[in-house]
């Protein structure tokens, strides 16, 4: 067991932790949010044929070489071309077909004219001007028959569904979510829709982290709520652990006479990775793992966990999912208020992205405390503040981990 690392060596011996990712192939409609278990190329060209990117006239810009206002060009109407439909006759020397938006293009013809570039009635339509070929949307020119569409690992979303399903994909194979089970461990909890005894609170933890987790692309079970026992503790591991691919405790992570989370794990049969990581809040974390399952021991404080669970262990369970971008991106900003304490280990603050006049700034979300929830609303950034910092300016600049889906 190793103690006090840095959140990198936290995070890197998790990451190191074997993973074995299951697959199943689902419909394409519900596969939103989930992870491709295989490459996936086009079979077909988009557009697969040339078609109109207006509505207008489809003919050949040889005919119009003599055009002008003063001598238009009058050519016979062939046929209508709406969307869906197939071209019957060829365009040829003196004709035109009306044609709309998407449809098929007709041979023959090599460029387009719009509406209203014309004068046209039922039978013929009047050009007053020379046209060069083009104005037409070429067959593949969006995407090309062998086009790597997605690499396996890639998270699947709506714009991705539906080249998929420009494709005629109506299925595809994808990682199974991995299923999490969320213990929260205290005397002091009670769980919501309870009346609130004296000296007890109600347990967040499962709903802040679960959502986080949901968001991470996993499955959350609800392990229930365990007083502050080891033996209790160790066998609700035990039986989370028979369901669940990981299991994550909140509370019983630091060094308290009742901090039972290290000793439970232990119990429970797993081998200790890490306990206690340096840097503030959320660096009173353990993990173990059991049987190639990791238990992950979080702050009981949700603040806390929240950070521990984002910065170290996101990048391992985005490896459960499937994912081949395991971290978050990370970003230079400004601050955009001073920090007047120095930061003794490294610190990670809660807050937002605003960008102004072209720059980019960090603003911290009010109620830094371990236990604050409400430091986590609109939180879309985690800046990261190096060990041994004095106070820093307004202006500075720091490194910021955004935190998005």
């Amino acid at each position: 067991m190793k103690h006090r690392l840095s959140a990198d060596n936290g995070m890197q011996l998790l990451l190191d932790v074997s993973e074995t990712c299951k697959t199943h192939t689902l419909p394409l409609f519900s596969t939103y949010g989930c992870v491709l278990a295989e490459d996936v190329t086009a079979r077909l060209p988009v557009p697969p044929f040339a078609r109109s990117p207006y509505d207008g006239y489809a003919f050949r810009s040889a005919d119009t070489v003599s055009a002008s206002p003063e001598h238009p060009v009058v050519l016979r109407i062939l046929e209508e071309l709406p969307a869906g439909t197939v071209p019957t006759m060829p365009v040829t020397a003196g004709s035109a077909s009306k044609i709309l938006t998407g449809a098929p293009v007709p041979s023959g013809a090599d460029t387009i004219v719009k509406y209203e570039e014309t004068v046209f009635t039922a039978e013929t339509v009047s050009l007053s001007s020379p046209y060069n070929p083009g104005n037409i949307v070429a067959m593949g020119e969006d995407v090309s028959v062998g086009t790597l569409l997605a690499q396996k690992g890639t998270l699947i979303t709506g714009p991705l569904m539906g080249v998929l399903a420009g494709q005629g994909f109506s299925s595809v194979q994808v990682y199974r979510r991995p299923v999490v089970s969320v213990i929260s461990t205290g005397s002091e909890l009670v769980q919501v829709g309870s009346p609130l005894p004296g000296g007890k609170i109600y347990s967040t933890n499962l709903y802040t982290l679960g959502g986080l987790l949901r968001d991470l692309g996993v499955e959350v079970l609800d392990g229930g709520t365990v007083a502050d026992n080891p033996d209790a503790i160790s066998a609700r591991i035990a039986r989370e652990l028979d369901t669940a691919d990981m299991v994550i405790t909140t509370g019983g992570a630091s060094v308290g006479d009742y901090d039972y989370t290290k000793v439970a794990s232990v119990r429970a049969g797993a081998e200790i990775l890490f306990k206690k990581l340096a840097f503030k809040p959320g660096g009173s974390m353990m993990a173990g793992v059991k049987n190639g399952k990791v238990i992950l021991g979080l702050s009981g404080n949700p603040g806390a966990a929240a950070i521990g669970l984002l910065r170290v262990a996101s990048p391992y369970i985005r490896k459960l999912c499937g994912r081949s971008d395991l971290q978050y991106e990370t970003i230079q900003v400004q601050l955009k208020k001073p920090l007047k304490k120095a930061s003794p280990q490294m610190r990670f603050l809660r807050g937002h992205l605003s960008v102004e006049g072209g720059t980019a700034f960090f603003l911290e979300n009010r109620s830094q405390g371990n236990g604050s929830v409400s430091s986590l609303l609109q939180c879309d950034l985690l800046a990261e503040i190096p060990a041994g910092s004095p106070p820093l300016d307004a202006g500075t600049m720091v490194k910021a981990y955004r935190i998005t889906i």
